[in-house]
């Protein structure tokens, strides 16, 4: 049988660089965020090759997102931001969540009064 070679892929000190920049630079978003809304928890998911999502829930009920390009910076920015992560997005801390006008439009459309498909 001939051997194959299992090429570890280490990343350069460049690449290592840049994802601390990012991490740091998510991380004080995420800072900014939780200081307007009186604190915020967290959640990443992973949405394909664009990286993985940190959503935000502010104490005020306040939501956004950002996008890092990785798991690893997001884990990183977490960290450095000092949020609590959750594991889903379910339970106590989706019921956090405030919704307005706005959402509602853009969700329900016009099932339930949003503007309508015409």
């Amino acid at each position: 049988m001939a051997e194959t070679k299992v090429e570890e892929t280490a990343s350069s000190p460049a690449a290592d660089a840049r994802a601390e920049r990012k991490a740091a630079k998510l991380a004080k978003q995420i800072k900014a965020f939780a200081g307007a809304h009186g604190g915020a928890e967290g959640q990443l998911a992973y949405i394909g090759q664009m990286g993985t999502r940190i959503v935000l829930v502010g104490e005020d009920g306040a939501w956004g997102d950002l996008v890092a390009p990785n798991n690893a910076v997001a884990v990183s920015a977490a960290e450095k931001s000092g949020i609590t992560l959750h594991e889903s997005f379910d339970g106590d801390f989706a019921a956090k969540v405030r919704t307005g006008p706005y959402e509602w439009s853009r969700m329900a459309g016009i099932q339930v009064g949003g503007p309508s498909n015409a």
